[in-house]
């Protein structure tokens, strides 16, 4: 009896699958499902993936299936794309802004923040947040970039002494993580002078673990990874615990000094923003409200944890893979630092300005050309909760859709030579034949990346200093690629470092 009753659920189970799969494959049109494998759909193949080995693999199903491919999991829906058409139909729209379920693996640390809130609360967050990146305030925070910039320099300079291989991965990580503590907390965590504090292991602890279980979402059951568990547990309570002081201490501090309109959380900021005191994301959430009502300080946590995660690793692997692009491509180095020079001089001591960074015009071809040929993050997912129709293509909601941001920026039908770096190609708009979101290392839309105007003067400060103080050689293994939640390097980002000497 209970042999049939299997039998029975499983004949179901296989009919209903079918069923779906028919309407699904209806659905999708001219888009090709990967495995016909019934229940199970792609798991099996998914299962090969890894962080080393995912972008081999995702190019293989590009140049299999086309620019577009379905995927089911245990009935859900994935379609992985760099089709232009979907990509801009997704990424345009004001509707199906919500985050890929998968990016909810943070949730443990970064809480309801903007990267993984939608809806009102995003929406409300969003408006309160713009004014962070008024010109005034980035302006005042170059002076930070610079400053910590300096320190890097003289820990590079330490590391050269024993050996001119560097795996640059490692201080820029630190570096970045100063910066941006600095910036979004108003504090000095002094990463770079002292890497062994807890709260930088507690970051780098963390954010290890969420990235593997980006590419490993089993992890996140305790039973798979118990120890994990217990290092997360850890860290997230040192962070919070930190992040939590930080906020009493800088409350206090504004209820002890006269109220200013620096930040209403009404998307605006005032003139003279510029002559204060310099201001960061903190300052900013303590100062606004919603409905007349100030911020919980758990919404102010949520919202600095997630600019800790934000402005530390993906801008560490965008600055590292520059670099690393700088010392393979020695013409362009030399190219990049003729402009430097003739911008700065031979002082050294010269700080970096606002005003530098709009003169230089080939480092910005160089930044663009970097974080195209090595996107920070790899890829981007929407969970969509509107229909999405492209051409003969409807994808329903609840649809996952995922954009290959490392294929996408690498299609020879954008870009002449892909794979070479090739800055020049910037120097002249019209010869990039992309469409309106061809080359989007940092998202687009209404959901694209707030702080992707930090993160680009931030590259371009430290590239200065970093050229201006050493001669990049190609020394130490090449990369090799992997992807977590942000692209890395299995072996390091390895470049030679030689003292610059000035005629």
């Amino acid at each position: 009896m209970l042999l049939e009753i299997l039998l029975g659920l499983s004949l179901v189970i296989l009919i209903v699958n079918f069923y779906k799969r028919a309407i699904i494959t209806k659905q999708l049109g001219h888009i090709p499902l990967v495995s016909k494998i019934p229940f199970v759909g792609s798991i099996l193949v998914m299962q090969q993936l890894n962080p080393d080995n995912y972008y081999k693999q995702w190019h293989e199903f590009v140049v299999r299936y086309g620019q577009s491919f379905g995927s089911i999991v245990f009935g859900m829906l994935f379609v992985v794309t760099i089709d232009h058409r979907i990509v801009d139909a997704l990424l345009s729209g004001q509707q199906n802004l919500k985050k890929n379920f998968i990016y909810q693996m943070l949730q443990v640390w970064l809480g309801k923040g903007l990267l993984l809130s939608s809806g009102k609360t995003w929406q409300t967050m969003r408006k309160i947040i713009t004014p962070t990146f008024h010109f005034k305030i980035l302006e005042e925070f170059i002076e930070v970039f610079d400053r910590q910039a300096d320190e890097l320099i003289l820990r590079l300079t330490s590391l050269t002494k024993t050996n001119n291989v560097v795996n640059i991965f490692e201080p820029m990580g630190l570096l970045t993580l100063d910066i941006i503590a600095e910036t979004a907390m108003g504090v000095k965590i002094n990463a770079q002078m002292n890497s062994k504090s807890d709260f930088v292991k507690a970051i780098n602890d963390i954010t290890e673990i969420v990235a593997n279980r980006f590419v490993r979402p089993h992890l996140s059951f305790r039973i798979f990874a118990w120890r994990m568990h217990k290092v997360q547990k850890q860290s997230i309570k040192i962070l919070h615990d930190y992040t939590e002081q930080i906020i009493a201490d800088r409350r206090q501090s504004l209820l002890e000094r006269p109220k200013h309109d620096t930040a209403q959380g009404n998307g605006t900021v005032s003139a003279d923003v510029g002559v204060r005191k310099r201001m960061a994301l903190l300052d900013v959430l303590l100062q606004s409200t919603v409905d007349g009502h100030p911020l919980s300080d758990k919404q102010i946590r949520d919202e600095v944890n997630t600019f800790m995660f934000e402005g530390h690793d993906t801008t560490t692997s965008a600055i590292s893979f520059c670099l690393y692009a700088l010392s393979r491509h020695s013409d362009v180095q030399q190219k990049l630092f003729e402009e430097i020079r003739c911008q700065f001089g031979d002082d050294l001591g010269r700080p970096v300005t606002y005003a530098d960074l709009q003169q230089l015009n080939y480092l910005n071809c160089v930044v663009k050309e970097a974080l195209r040929l090595y996107p920070p993050v790899p890829a981007i997912g929407r969970c969509l909760d509107h229909e999405l129709n492209v051409d003969d293509c409807t994808l329903l909601p609840g649809t996952n859709v995922i954009i290959l941001l490392w294929e996408l920026l690498r299609d020879p039908s954008i870009f002449e030579e892909p794979l070479c770096f090739k800055p020049e190609r910037y120097l002249l708009e019209d010869n990039v034949k992309m469409s309106g979101y061809g080359n989007i290392p940092f998202s687009a839309g209404p959901r694209n990346c707030i702080g992707q105007r930090f993160a680009i003067f931030e590259m371009k400060t430290v590239i200065i200093k970093v050229l201006r103080n050493f001669e990049l050689m190609p020394l130490g293994e090449n990369v090799q690629i992997s992807m977590k939640i942000v692209l890395r390097s299995k072996n390091g980002v390895n470049v030679g470092l030689r003292r610059r000497l000035y005629d």
